[in-house]
C-alpha cells in the first residue's frame, strides 16, 4: 500500500483541508463573503498558524488586511482535494451500515456520490437500497467499466473485506475507505483509509477520568 506520508502534503494537513472546506461551505451558505484565519480558527478549533501552514502547500491565498474570499478559497481547496466536481463511489455491503450510508446526505454535499451498491447475500440482490439496486458483487467489474469510479467503500463482515478489495481493485477502484476491522493487502498504487469505530470508542474510553472509573454511582448520576 502506498504510504501518504511519503508525500509532500502530510496526510494531517488534507484531512484539515477537509475540515476548512466544510467550515467554508457553512459559511458560503450564510452569505459570508469574506474570512479570516482567525474566524476559521473560531469555527473549527484548528489554530490560525496551523490554518496558514497548511495552505502554504498550496501556494499563495487571501489578501494582507483583507482575508480569504470565501467562494475562491472554497473552490481552490475543492480542487485540490479533487471534489470539485461528483466523485462516483461504489459501496460494498448491503447492510445496516451501507443503508446509513446511501442514505447520509452530507456525501453529495461534498460530491461524492454512491451509484453503486453490491452485496453476495441472493435475498438482498435486486432489491433496492434508497434509490439503487443492490448489484450481485460478482458483476462488479462489469459494471464498473460503465461507472468509472475510482474510491470505492468496504461496509462488510471482517472476514470478507480482503475478497471484496481484491474485487474493487480489479474493478479499477484506486482508493478505498474500509470500515471492515481487518488489515488489507493491495497493491502499491491503492491507497487504504481504515474506519474502527470500535478502536475509536476504545481510545474514547480509555480517556474517561479516574473518578468515573472508580465511582460507577457518579456515571449512574450524570445518565
Amino acid at each position: 500500500m502506498r504510504n501518504l506520508n511519503s508525500q509532500k502534503v502530510p496526510v494531517p494537513t488534507l484531512e484539515r483541508l477537509a475540515t476548512y472546506l466544510t467550515a467554508l461551505a457553512e459559511m458560503s451558505d450564510r452569505s459570508v463573503q469574506t474570512i479570516s484565519s482567525s474566524d476559521i480558527e473560531m469555527l473549527t478549533g484548528i489554530n490560525a498558524a496551523q490554518f496558514r501552514k497548511d495552505l502554504s502547500y498550496f501556494g499563495e491565498f487571501g489578501r494582507p488586511g483583507i482575508g480569504y474570499d470565501v467562494e475562491e478559497l472554497r473552490s481552490r481547496l475543492a480542487k485540490i482535494l479533487k471534489v470539485s466536481r461528483t466523485q462516483p463511489v461504489l459501496l460494498v455491503g448491503a447492510g445496516n451500515l451501507g443503508s446509513a450510508l446511501v442514505g447520509y446526505p452530507g456525501l453529495r454535499a461534498q460530491n461524492f456520490h454512491i451509484v453503486a451498491v453490491f452485496d453476495n447475500n441472493y435475498n438482498k440482490i435486486g432489491r433496492r437500497l434508497w434509490d439503487l439496486e443492490i448489484r450481485d458483487v460478482a458483476d462488479m467489474a462489469a459494471a464498473n467499466r460503465e461507472l468509472q469510479a475510482r474510491i470505492g467503500i468496504i461496509a462488510v463482515p471482517s472476514n470478507a473485506a480482503q475478497e471484496v478489495a481484491g474485487r474493487l481493485v480489479e474493478a479499477g477502484v484506486r482508493a478505498i475507505l474500509n470500515f471492515a476491522p481487518a488489515p488489507l493487502k493491495v497493491p502499491a498504487d491503492v491507497v487504504v483509509r481504515n474506519v474502527d469505530f470500535v478502536q475509536e470508542l476504545a481510545v474514547l474510553a480509555f480517556h474517561l477520568s479516574e473518578e468515573e472509573e472508580a465511582d460507577p454511582e457518579l456515571v449512574r448520576g450524570i445518565l
